[in-house]
């Protein structure tokens, strides 16, 4: 990993925390302390555990969020992409990292130390507002995926994932934008990569998806979610 600099003010990621209150001229003193981390490809960034050192949002790349499971086994908790937040679990609670995060590819991160977060969350009310709303947001979230662990079959939540990145990352070329392994869908839909790829090749079969090396393409959405429908988490 190295160091590169880049502007908050040009930068095209609207959906970043920080981009979207550079209109607050107090704003202007916090955005000249942060730093730039460029990872590479599999670059871990982040490890379970570790002291926390502030917020990361992403400049430009994707990352995959984990946490270690029953014996030792890696859950992906999260996939995230260009401008969103990654860090906030541990931030303010106990002082340590409660995931670990890796560059699923080239990624070029922004990072605010603990205390310049901290001198913005105590100083701009409208910023303290916004991520307290995301917090409640991503509790949501997290509820909603523990009944979704319960009540979901393999093949519905190998379903649930393959939409969710379809939402999440879109389609280029009839091929969902991110690359994962076998192994990766495996551990983000809760299951083990030999029922994962039994469940894609049998998706395939049905023409309801397509497979080009790792990229998946989804060929029926309304199929697809008409499975899970009853479910309500697409």
């Amino acid at each position: 990993m190295k160091e590169e600099q880049t502007a908050c003010y040009s930068c095209i990621n609207e959906n970043c925390f920080i981009k979207k209150h550079l209109h607050l001229e107090q704003m202007s003193q916090f955005v000249s302390k942060k730093q730039n981390i460029v990872c590479k490809k599999a670059d871990q960034f982040i490890t379970e555990g570790a002291p926390l050192q502030g917020l990361y949002f992403i400049c430009k790349g994707k990352v995959k969020t984990v946490k270690t499971g029953i014996n030792g086994r890696e859950q992906i908790v999260r996939l995230t992409k260009n401008g969103d937040t990654i860090g906030f679990r541990g931030f303010g609670t106990g002082k340590k990292y409660l995931i670990g995060a890796y560059a699923l590819e080239d990624t070029v991160l922004c990072n605010f130390s603990n205390e310049t977060m901290l001198d913005i969350l105590k100083q701009i009310p409208e910023f303290t507002y916004a991520l307290m709303l995301f917090y409640a947001e991503e509790l949501n979230k997290s509820e909603n995926n523990i009944r979704k662990i319960a009540h979901m079959n393999v093949r519905e939540r190998v379903i649930d994932l393959l939409l969710y990145i379809h939402r999440k990352f879109g389609q280029i070329n009839g091929l969902i934008d991110i690359d994962l392994s076998r192994k990766e869908i495996a551990d983000f839909a809760g299951t083990t990569e030999e029922q994962a790829i039994r469940v894609i090749s049998s998706l395939k079969k049905e023409e309801l998806i397509k497979t080009v090396g790792k990229r998946i393409g989804i060929l029926e959405v309304s199929e697809l979610r008409s499975e899970i429908m009853e479910h309500k988490y697409f």
